[in-house]
């Protein structure tokens, strides 16, 4: 008499994902953060990050400091991240690694500009300065928005997207797939020439063929 086991048979693992669903889905995730991170740099850093007042005959005037009057290097980041961006899928092997580095450091970079601009006073100071025409005055009432924040929160989206270049980046798509791996141009198949084609009798000729033999 036979025997049934009582021991519960585990239910079959779920297939590992592929070397090709990896890249894809993390080219996708750095595509959306590296565009959406600069972006929100390049919209945040028109925003108005400080506010204040100045003193002038006996009343008091309102200022206020967009973030490109306090620092342009987020600004400017978040241009060369973009670029980096594109780049990476124009180059290979080290080129890529050393254009991935360079996406991350653009958002590392615009992010801690950002922040350091947050507390920043000198951009107020100097408009404060210049309404009142005395050089010694400053900013009164000082206070800040949350724009700054937001700038440093897209730089840490372009930030992610280069460390996902630098992790996935060898396993990314090129744009010189018309080139064999080895760099040089593949060969194109020459169609026979067609005797009632007069352009092909031509062609052939140039390449030095006798278009009447048989192929």
């Amino acid at each position: 008499m036979g025997y049934v086991s009582a021991v519960p048979v585990p239910p079959p693992r779920a297939a590992a994902a592929t070397p090709a669903t990896s890249s894809r889905r993390s080219l996708a995730a750095a595509l959306f953060l590296g565009a959406a991170g600069a972006t929100v740099v390049l919209l945040a850093a028109g925003r108005i990050w400080a506010e204040g007042s100045a003193s002038v005959g006996g009343g008091t005037v309102s200022l206020d400091a967009k973030g490109s009057d306090v620092t342009g290097v987020p600004t400017a980041l978040a241009i060369v991240g973009l670029a980096a961006l594109v780049a990476v899928f124009a180059v290979r092997r080290a080129g890529r690694v050393l254009v991935a580095a360079l996406l991350a450091l653009s958002g590392a970079g615009a992010a801690t500009a950002a922040l350091l601009g947050a507390s920043d006073t000198g951009a107020l100071d100097e408009k404060a300065a210049r309404t009142t025409g005395d050089a010694a005055s400053t900013v009164e009432a000082l206070s800040h928005t949350v724009w700054p924040y937001v700038t440093a929160a897209g730089g840490v989206l372009i930030l992610l997207a280069g460390l996902l270049a630098l992790r996935y980046g060898r396993l990314w798509p090129s744009m010189s797939g018309r080139y064999e791996r080895d760099g040089s141009p593949r060969a194109r198949k020459e169609r026979p020439a067609d005797p009632d084609r007069p352009e092909d009798l031509w062609k052939a000729l140039d390449r030095g063929e006798d278009p009447t033999r048989e192929g």
